[in-house]
């Protein structure tokens, strides 16, 4: 007896295994295709986090000098802290006015802000003033930017009305820095960027009327 051989179940399974590397390649495919798109993710974040991290050593204020005024001869104290900055070597544009200034001493920690310009500019417990000291373009006057290595600009603070808490009851006597007296002024920029002013008030105010801090 004689049996018919046909090649229809090696047919079949060529199929099958067609069907099963099609699906293979596929699931590879969508697997690179999110690959792809992760590591595009995260070399994004990477580079922005890397900006970020630059920004805050770069984009900061440089400190020219540090001078007190307005003292108080009666009661040998620097009622007024003018501080010169500039931009520091390879950073951007720094706008002072988004800027905020921490005042420490032994008194406590104050928190300032740059304030809005009114009528005098002048600074109070809770903001600074800003002045051009040296700005070709106007910007410092406008939008208090620094945007040129060359620009120069004066933040003022009040000691008298940050410390105001240190006047006597009559509300009379100055709470300025006294002589031998120390503060720290933090700036910190809008990237991020902290600059450490430290202040020494001379041992003897007399006959003064700045000094260098």
């Amino acid at each position: 007896m004689f049996t018919e051989h046909t090649d229809d179940d090696r047919g079949q399974v060529g199929i099958g295994t067609l069907i099963v590397f099609i699906a293979m390649v596929l699931v590879a495919a969508i697997a690179a295709g999110v690959l792809i798109n992760t590591a595009g993710f995260l070399q994004s974040s990477a580079e922005e986090t890397g900006q970020q991290s630059s920004d805050q050593v770069t984009n900061r204020l440089e400190v020219v000098s540090a001078v007190g005024t307005d003292i108080d001869q009666s009661e040998k104290k620097v009622d007024t802290v003018e501080v010169t900055v500039k931009k520091a070597p390879g950073a951007g544009n720094i706008d002072l006015g988004s800027t905020i200034a921490q005042w420490v001493d032994s008194s406590g920690s104050y928190d300032l802000t740059y304030g809005e310009p009114g009528t005098t500019k002048a600074p109070n417990s809770t903001t600074f003033s800003v002045t051009t000291v040296q700005d070709d373009d106007s910007s410092i006057d406008s939008s208090q930017v620094l945007n040129d290595p060359a620009d120069r600009a004066t933040i003022r603070f009040d000691i008298d009305d940050i410390r105001a808490d240190e006047n006597d009851d009559s509300n009379t006597a100055s709470a300025g820095l006294d002589e031998g007296g120390t503060a720290t002024i933090q700036l910190n920029t809008q990237s991020g960027g902290t600059t450490t002013v430290r202040l020494v008030v001379p041992e003897t105010l007399s006959g003064n009327s700045a000094v260098s801090l």
